[in-house]
Formats: structure tokens, C-alpha cells, sequence
């Protein structure tokens, strides 16, 4: 014997607001990201956040949006954008890395020092280390210019802890910022009480990458 609906039932739709998410305590304290990687499947998209100021480069969290959460959350971030711009002015560039010195060539029949090669050696060697240390891409040593990569061997190079693979599920985000950073609250929207799965901070000049990978994403899906 099988129950049969009841057409009388009440269905409710619960609402949900970012302001009365629950913060676990170790999700709380957040985590710092200098690049990301956008990938995307036929039911999901998947946001590593990326630290690199250290080798090897690590995945510091992977969130995963349903599509329709990830249309919404791009709408957010230009949102922010704009908010910030109205508050702070353009957002700042990033600092270049310092270039190698250019030395004159030397005259004929004229030996070099002793202490000129390392020295030479010792600077390429510095902006090589600099160029790459804000993204996990292989980058050009005649150009220092950033080239793509294929995806596998950008995961080659980096550091995916077991416990991070599997990612955390949001279907809601929430953005705040300073005149320096960013804060973003990836939540998963359940009953009864919603709750953060991951915060992440990102310097203010990293945000409008992190948007175009977005877009870019979508638009090629």
C-alpha cells in the first residue's frame, strides 16, 4: 500500500538570505587567491582559486556553481565592480615586474670582469621568478609575455590536495570589499539554515581577471 499525495498539502518555498548564513569557524578565517581557473561541465562550473606566491602553485579552494548560480554570480561581480569604482576610482594595475638592465655592448679588445656574468645571470634569472609568480601559466623567456597552456599541464604543476577535489557545492554568493581587497562568501542554500562553504580574498587588481575568466567560460560553454 502506497501513500498517495496529498493535493491539499502545503508546499513552501524557503527563502534564504546571505546575511543569516552560518559561518563555520574553519571556514571563517578565509583564504588568500593570486590567480584562478574556470572550468565548466555540461551541469556545473568549477572556480579554483589559485595561490602562487609560492612554489609549487596550490588550488587554496574549488567551488562548484550550477549554471544559473554562475550567470548570477558574474552579474554580482560586475556589480561590485561598479560599486567599487564609484567608491575608490579605477581599480589599480598591478605592478609590473622589473625588467632586465640592458647593458652597452662592450668594446673590442676589451675583457669582460669577472663579476659581470653572474650578475647578468642573477637578474634574468629574478624577472624570470617575478613573471610567473602571479599565475600558474608557463611564460616566454624572450617575451615575458603569458602564453596558453593545455589544461593538463597547468595541473601538472599544481598542488590539488586529495581533501580538495571533490570542491565544495554554493548555490548563492556574496561579495564585499575595501579600497584594497575583496571578500567572496560561496554558500549552499539548505534547510534549515543556509551556510558558507568557502570564503576567499583576492587583492582588488586580481578581480577583473577573475571576471573575464568567468565570461569567458560562459560564452564558450
Amino acid at each position: 500500500m502506497t501513500d498517495e499525495p496529498n493535493p491539499e498539502q502545503p508546499v513552501q518555498q524557503i527563502q534564504h538570505s546571505s546575511a543569516t548564513a552560518r559561518i563555520p569557524d574553519e571556514i571563517g578565517r578565509g583564504v588568500f587567491a593570486t590567480a584562478v581557473i574556470v572550468l565548466h561541465g555540461t551541469h556545473e562550473y568549477t572556480i579554483d582559486f589559485v595561490q602562487s606566491l609560492a612554489r609549487p602553485n596550490r588550488v587554496a579552494s574549488r567551488i562548484i556553481l550550477p549554471p544559473a548560480v554562475a550567470n548570477q554570480f558574474v552579474l554580482a561581480l560586475e556589480q561590485a565592480l561598479e560599486k567599487y569604482r564609484a567608491s575608490f576610482g579605477d581599480i589599480p594595475h598591478e605592478p609590473k615586474p622589473p625588467q632586465p638592465v640592458k647593458r652597452p655592448p662592450l668594446e673590442k679588445n676589451t675583457a669582460p670582469s669577472d663579476t659581470s656574468q653572474p650578475e647578468a645571470a642573477a637578474g634574468i634569472k629574478t624577472t624570470s621568478e617575478n613573471s610567473t609568480s602571479n599565475a600558474p601559466f608557463p611564460v616566454s623567456n624572450s617575451s615575458n609575455t603569458t602564453l596558453p597552456a593545455p589544461i593538463a599541464d597547468i595541473y601538472d604543476n599544481l598542488k590539488l590536495p586529495d581533501d580538495m577535489l571533490g570542491g565544495v557545492y554554493a548555490n548563492m554568493a556574496s561579495i564585499s570589499h575595501t579600497g584594497s581587497e575583496f571578500c567572496f562568501d560561496f554558500i549552499a542554500q539548505f534547510f534549515p539554515r543556509s551556510a558558507v562553504t568557502a570564503r576567499v580574498y583576492m587583492a582588488a587588481p586580481r578581480v577583473p581577471e577573475l571576471l573575464n575568466s568567468l565570461k569567458r567560460s560562459i560564452n564558450a560553454k
